[in-house]
């Protein structure tokens, strides 16, 4: 736990963190008492701050350097998994939250069978997930290099229509929506050039930023946050253009009863 500051103080200054963590607890609702899972939550900042809401949480990423930084914020109950298998029993979780996750697994049918196994009836499972959305900012993102390979972006995003199809067999699509639209892309487009130019690689979970990234650009994270005004209120002119659709598609589902 002593790493939390850095992961905080990170989010503090990420418009997108701070957002995705709005949609993602609006739609989870109360978790005390409960047991939950969260999947593909990044750095792990995301884990930390689901896990401060209340309820017994175990958290699995796709690769090493993820796990270990959720692992140094949380403490105990994480995972790697290869984003098919999971290594709990069957109906283990009254909750799942999939953080940006399910664009990254390579089966995404066996995927989706294996959160309908993990999860009680009557559960609910939260999907975060690029909406699939052609536009030209994302053409210019794919041609300044910020491609989905790039990412770990297996496919390019999802509609509802899609994850209804996915995820039919075992839930039933309760709600969705979309949220960040043009300005708060075009930030992300920006922050993700910049990391990049700091030698930062992508992995199968895209850009991680860790602890270690922190320590290492102290200098630049600190002028990045005397800039932050400015960011967030770029990413604030979202509100003028409330009938575009957004780049991030969230989805709430219910476990069938069988």
């Amino acid at each position: 736990m002593a790493e939390a500051p850095w992961a905080v103080g990170l989010f503090r200054k990420s418009v997108l963190k701070q957002r995705k963590l709005r949609e993602l607890t609006a739609s989870l609702g109360p978790s005390e008492g409960l047991r939950c899972l969260d999947l593909g939550s990044d750095n792990g900042v995301i884990s930390l701050l689901l896990r401060a809401r209340g309820g017994s949480w175990a958290s699995a990423d796709l690769t090493d350097e993820a796990v270990e930084s959720i692992r140094g914020l949380v403490g105990s109950d994480v995972h790697k998994t290869d984003g098919i298998r999971l290594p709990f029993p069957d109906a283990s979780f009254d909750r799942v939250v999939v953080v940006d996750m399910l664009e990254h697994a390579p089966d995404e049918a066996a995927f989706a069978r294996e959160l309908a196994r993990l999860t009680r009836p009557g559960g609910l499972l939260i999907v975060n997930t690029p909406h699939l959305k052609p536009t030209l900012l994302r053409r210019l993102r794919h041609a300044i290099g910020q491609t989905d390979e790039k990412h770990g972006h297996l496919r390019p995003g999802y509609t509802p229509e899609r994850l209804r199809e996915i995820f039919g067999g075992g839930f039933e699509l309760r709600e969705h929506r979309t949220y960040s639209r043009f300005f708060s892309e075009a930030v992300d487009t920006a922050l993700n050039w910049g990391v990049e130019r700091l030698g930062k690689k992508g992995s199968a979970k895209g850009m991680v930023v860790t602890g270690s990234d922190v320590a290492k650009h102290a200098r630049l994270f600190r002028a990045y946050s005397l800039i932050y005004p400015i960011v967030a209120s770029v990413a604030a002119l979202d509100a003028l253009i409330p009938f575009v659709s957004g780049y991030m598609l969230i989805a709430t589902l219910t476990r069938r009863v069988q």
